[in-house]
């Protein structure tokens, strides 16, 4: 796995969290949004259907090449 830039974080790629409360787990991006300080946030859903919110900064895109 690739470590990408947030710039790539579209719904429904696949990520792991390396940092924050859920760092180790790993998921698909759903619900990219940008709060009003600027911080972009996504929604990862879990295998088993879990889901949490994290900050995009948190997070590398697993590399599909």
């Amino acid at each position: 796995m690739t470590a990408q830039p947030t710039a790539k974080l579209v719904d429904g790629a696949r990520c792991s969290v390396v940092g924050g409360t859920h760092a180790g787990k790993s998921g698909t991006v759903t619900d990219i949004k940008t709060s009003k300080t600027g911080h972009v946030t996504i929604t990862v859903v879990q295998k088993d259907g879990t889901r949490f919110k994290t900050l995009a900064r948190n997070v590398v895109v697993a590399g599909s090449a």
